[in-house]
């Protein structure tokens, strides 16, 4: 009996021990983390550093591709000796770093932790695109977005991601990129924070074995990341794109896996989601390895929801308001736009009413029912300060209360584009009227900024500053920034 009963104890126990490798990489991340990489602005002389740290280490090699068109170097970081190739690309779109960031724990990882790369070779390549990165910028310098360069080949970067594929012949490449933090999982609320794609390689959208493997391997990855954000996985669109890397990797027989990093709940730096990215490509390489990939079936690939976009940063619905002696009720889709500084390196928000009407079948990072509640355009408080120290020291709450949403300051420095405060920011020097005179505010428009009030019965209890919820009797709020006008 007690034979019996241990012949049915060990595959389980077994299997709980391949489950467990996610949850340690997600409970040991921070001892692994890259910590001078700390968000999402980062250029190549950021990381040029850890990658040539890496030089005297025996267990990597570190490979020169080629450069960029502006120079920069662009290297490839190999370790492990198995037949098994895997290629991993990341920031050919110089705006999308998440897994180039995560590349780095990983490397941190693997320095010490080499047994998942069972019969295989790993190969990163963390950034492709370094003259994008610089300027933060989709394209390369002469303004190719190299993912669309499969056929033609016009860029060094594209050149050389082709070459390297042939030469290694991979078995598996991961092509690795950020998406809009606005897609969401298809019919839900949230937010498609990890999207997955096994790229077609024709029209007819067929799936032979190297497609198939690759769906098989993200069908496994998804059921690793619902433990961490259920429901907050999606799938990308497999329509074909004859141009494309990811879709001429699968054509050319790397089964292909794209990763998209979107958008979770307040993480602007998507350091969270660089975590997952750390936790789901080192599983990927462990199942890999391991081969333990093989019997899924493709229908759990096909189950994973597609992608949609229907996400704002903020939803304001039920909004009632009047114009020209009539009321309308609305929805408001509010986004916070990103406003990068001269060097590309920081950003503060603007924010843009994005649409109006009826958006019942759209959501919002946060949502507000203003039900109840009568619309009202903010005004200009009347006296026109001084400097910006001044500022600072006016009281806001009271301010918001008796409905002033923007305050004029006669003698602001040119470098203040933005401010913590939650009340806007009008630079006299910069309009054209007399001092004495209020400033209007502005009616409901889309492409306009979000600035005004709610009042019930009379009384203020929300300002909308910039994008942004204040609520007057709470103290829970979170206003990035206020702008400067």
């Amino acid at each position: 009996m007690i034979k019996y009963l241990l012949l049915l104890v060990l595959p389980f126990t077994g299997l709980a021990q391949k489950q467990t490798l996610d949850k340690q990489l997600f409970q040991s991340y921070e001892d692994f983390q890259e910590v001078s990489i700390d968000v999402r602005r980062f250029k190549h002389q950021d990381i040029q550093p850890l990658i040539d740290s890496l030089k005297s280490r025996k267990d990597f090699k570190i490979t020169v591709l080629g450069k960029s068109i502006q120079g920069r170097n662009i290297s490839m970081i190999s370790i492990g000796e198995g037949e098994t190739q895997v290629l991993l690309w990341s920031q050919m779109h110089g705006d999308e770093p998440t897994a180039t960031a995560s590349i780095f724990d990983m490397v941190n990882y693997l320095k010490t932790n080499k047994t998942i790369l069972k019969n295989m070779t790993v190969h990163f390549i963390p950034m492709l695109n370094p003259d994008g990165a610089e300027l933060f910028n989709r394209h390369n310098a002469i303004g190719i977005d190299i993912n669309r360069d499969a056929l033609r080949l016009q860029s060094p970067e594209s050149q050389l991601l082709k070459k390297v594929r042939d030469s290694l012949d991979a078995d598996f490449g991961f092509n690795l990129h950020d998406q809009s933090k606005y897609y969401n999982a298809k019919q839900t609320s949230k937010p498609a924070t990890i999207s997955f794609l096994a790229p077609a390689f024709n029209f007819e959208k067929d799936i032979n074995q190297t497609r198939g493997d690759a769906m098989r391997v993200i069908a496994k990855l998804n059921g690793i990341l619902q433990k961490y954000v259920r429901g907050q996985v999606a799938r990308y669109s497999d329509e074909f794109e004859p141009r494309a890397f990811g879709d001429n990797m699968q054509k050319w027989g790397t089964s292909t896996i794209l990763i998209e990093s979107g958008g979770q709940f307040d993480d602007p730096e998507k350091q969270f989601i660089r975590k997952l990215n750390y936790v789901v490509i080192l599983s990927a390489i462990e199942l890999i390895g391991s081969q333990s990939y093989t019997s899924t079936g493709l229908d759990k690939y096909l189950s994973i929801p597609k992608n949609d976009r229907k996400l704002f940063d903020l939803k304001i619905e039920n909004l009632t308001f009047s114009y020209l002696g009539m009321d309308f009720t609305v929805d408001l889709g509010i986004n916070h736009l990103e406003i990068e500084n001269k060097k590309h390196s920081d950003f503060y928000y603007l924010g843009s009413i994005n649409d109006i009407g009826d958006l019942s079948n759209h959501f919002g990072y946060k949502s507000l029912d203003a039900s109840g509640l009568t619309f009202k355009v903010g005004e200009t408080y009347p006296k026109i300060l001084s400097d910006f120290e001044e500022f600072k020291r006016l009281d806001f709450p009271s301010l918001l209360s008796q409905g002033y949403t923007s305050v004029g300051i006669n003698d602001l420095p040119t470098e203040i584009k933005f401010t913590p405060m939650p009340m806007n920011i009008i630079d006299i020097k910069k309009i054209m009227i007399p001092k004495s005179n209020s400033l209007p505010g502005s009616p409901i428009n889309l492409g306009t900024n979000a600035t005004f009030l709610l009042k019930k019965n009379e009384k203020v209890v929300y300002a909308i500053i910039n994008g942004f919820v204040y609520h007057l009797t709470e103290n829970n709020n979170k206003i990035k920034n206020a702008i400067v006008k």
